[in-house]
């Protein structure tokens, strides 16, 4: 008989009309995101409905993360300043950056022991720990972008994007960190946001190659999802964790980042891979 043919996965758009997506997050059986154009923050279901859960007085909400007990953390970036969400709605600075860096924040990730690392600015990494102090922990970054750590809480990597690379370091057990090392060298790959899957591989966004890629360390690519704008985040969710979720936006450059939000052409795709994701975010 002749071999049964296997269709490939197909991608799926969940979300249309978003002035500039960031930070997807999968959280409490939804998918959470950033719209940096409208300064809000959505959840969405599997089928597609949304909600705006935060609108942000302060600007652009950079990218978000959860502290163990479900408080939000969002990167108030060009207020140099991490602000969280108290259980009542209010929004208040949870740590004031700008003894580390006054040159502006980007990502987020918190880890299982709920220390917040945040990079942005010169290239650099700063801690944020429990008692919400703050301390630089890296830098030379090469444009620093998604982080994601190990569900071990022993790695943490990092997307530098103008060094065409991931990056990883050794977390101690104060959240220090140390050994820097190439993870994987991506050649032409530009890396935005990050994930990590259960086989210990990558995926990582790009906005100019148009794309979505899957890497081993070392830099093999597993996998690639091909897409028609650029891929600014992604994050693996779902009931399995097996979902993909890609952010998407017709990019024009830092110069025209207003025409882009007016444009309005983001949106959420999603694709069934693989592995699960694993660690944080």
């Amino acid at each position: 008989m002749p071999s049964k043919q296997v269709s490939p996965p197909e991608l799926k758009t969940l979300l249309t009309g978003l002035a500039m997506g960031e930070s997807p997050r999968w959280h409490e059986r939804r998918l959470w995101f950033s719209d940096w154009g409208a300064q809000e923050i959505v959840a969405a279901d599997l089928d597609g409905k949304s909600e705006v859960v935060v609108r942000t007085p302060f600007g652009l909400p950079f990218c978000i993360d959860w502290l163990p007990d479900g408080r939000l953390l969002i990167v108030a970036g060009r207020e140099n300043r991490l602000v969280r969400e108290e259980f009542d709605g209010s929004l208040v600075t949870h740590a004031d950056l700008r003894g580390v860096s006054d040159k502006g924040w980007n990502e987020i990730v918190v880890d299982g022991r709920g220390n917040a690392y945040v990079n942005g600015g010169p290239g650099i990494i700063a801690l944020v720990t429990a008692d919400r102090s703050a301390r630089q922990v890296a830098d030379g970054i090469a444009f620093p972008n998604g982080m994601a750590i190990t569900p071990d809480n022993q790695t943490l990597i990092i997307a530098e994007s103008h060094g065409k690379r991931l990056t990883a370091f050794d977390i101690a057990g104060d959240g220090s960190l140390s050994n820097r090392r190439v993870w994987a060298d991506l050649g032409g790959g530009v890396p935005d946001g990050i994930c990590i899957d259960a086989d210990n591989a990558v995926w990582y966004a790009d906005v100019p190659n148009k794309c979505c890629v899957r890497v081993r360390e070392g830099g093999e690519v597993l996998q690639t999802v091909n897409l028609d704008r650029g891929c600014f985040a992604c994050t693996l969710g779902g009931t399995r964790k097996r979902t993909l979720f890609l952010i998407v936006t017709e990019w024009r450059g830092m110069d025209n980042i207003s025409d882009v939000a007016r444009a309005r052409t983001g949106q959420v795709l999603a694709i069934e891979v693989p592995a699960p994701g694993v660690g944080w975010p």
